[in-house]
């Protein structure tokens, strides 16, 4: 099966392993796990944060996001095809009991002038507007990035106006390695960040958020409240420590592969591709007579998988998994998946 649905389909690779067996470990209940405190120091320091907490998914690192910076009955401003707006379950609403004021963007970007329409102005009948998140790369518009000085904009008019900043970086050692900016630049507008170890980096599990000591304190306290406390957790994050250490570097093969995968499909007249920024590429079929089910299927008749991500769009992911050879077979897949009758 050549497996293109997400970057989280990673297995970890064999020195990954043996980074997991050979990892020193201790409760991290007790504060005791050398291998956890490693990994969060590492990614703190990555993204210029005083502290950072390991966490067992992005969607955790977002949602802590959201309560450390809010009350009850306060309003989060995110954009429509965000992740914690389409992927995260309601969770906004039933953990920290906030709204979601959504912005009708431009493939996941809005402007300031959108944002400062989207404020409420302070009267006692509005709920408050108390957190801006914005994400990078953007998943559901095809891991486009969201340019660093639009971010920082963003996040100064927000906190010009009392709001805190939190940043879904799921993907943020893509937007890093795909523009040579450090990481810590793509952090520094920001309250909080959250970066995913289990998609790109083929971690197996794990993400990390991050921020001032004050607030990690606080998601910390928060994390044990939702049943993450966590043991002998060293092991998984020995793997995230090997991934930031060897498979980082590997991220710009898998933008190569994107870029390749979407300038063989490009020559299909029925089809529309973007060309890539990182390592999503989304195809958005043209002929009515084909759908996004019919395609999806004849293509897992050909041991291929991808998703739709809309009702005529499909997302291919690329991944380290995946090499140059399996990347042209799939454009000859989709050819031939085409010209099915």
């Amino acid at each position: 099966m050549i497996d293109l649905r997400s970057d989280t389909v990673t297995r970890p690779s064999a020195g990954m392993r043996r980074a997991m067996v050979q990892a020193e470990v201790g409760d991290d209940v007790f504060g005791e796990d050398p291998t956890v405190k490693a990994l969060q120091n590492t990614v703190a320091d990555l993204l210029g944060k005083e502290a950072a907490l390991f966490v067992p998914s992005g969607m955790m690192g977002n949602q802590l996001g959201i309560h450390v910076h809010t009350r009850p009955g306060d309003e989060v401003i995110v954009e429509r095809k965000s992740h914690i707006f389409n992927y995260e379950s309601g969770a906004a609403s039933s953990l920290s009991g906030v709204t979601l004021h959504v912005i009708e963007g431009n493939d996941g970007r809005f402007s300031k002038h959108q944002l400062l329409g989207a404020l409420r102005h302070g009267h006692y009948w509005e709920s408050n507007s108390t957190l801006l998140c914005l994400e990078n790369t953007l998943n559901i518009a095809g891991g486009l990035l969201n340019p660093l000085a639009e971010l920082q904009e963003l996040a100064a008019c927000a906190h010009e106006h009392g709001l805190a900043c939190h940043l879904d970086g799921a993907r943020l050692w893509n937007a890093s390695v795909a523009t040579q900016t450090p990481m810590k630049e793509y952090a520094a507008p920001f309250d909080t960040v959250t970066v995913c170890l289990s998609k790109g980096l083929g971690a197996p599990v794990g993400s990390v958020f991050a921020g001032t000591e004050k607030i990690v304190r606080c998601a910390h306290r928060r994390r044990k409240e939702l049943g993450a406390g966590m043991r002998q957790t060293g092991i998984l994050a020995a793997a995230g420590l090997y991934a930031i250490e060897h498979h980082l570097p590997d991220l710009e093969q898998d933008h190569i592969h994107a870029r390749r995968l979407a300038d063989g499909l490009a020559a299909f007249p029925s089809i529309h591709v973007r060309a890539p920024q990182t390592n999503i590429v989304l195809i958005s079929l043209m002929d009515a007579e084909v759908t996004t089910d019919t395609l999806l299927k004849r293509l897992r008749d050909q041991a291929i998988a991808m998703v739709a991500v809309g009702p005529d769009t499909i997302r291919a992911t690329i991944h380290r998994d995946l090499t140059a050879q399996e990347i042209d077979t799939t454009v000859l897949a989709v050819e031939q998946a085409l010209k099915r009758p």
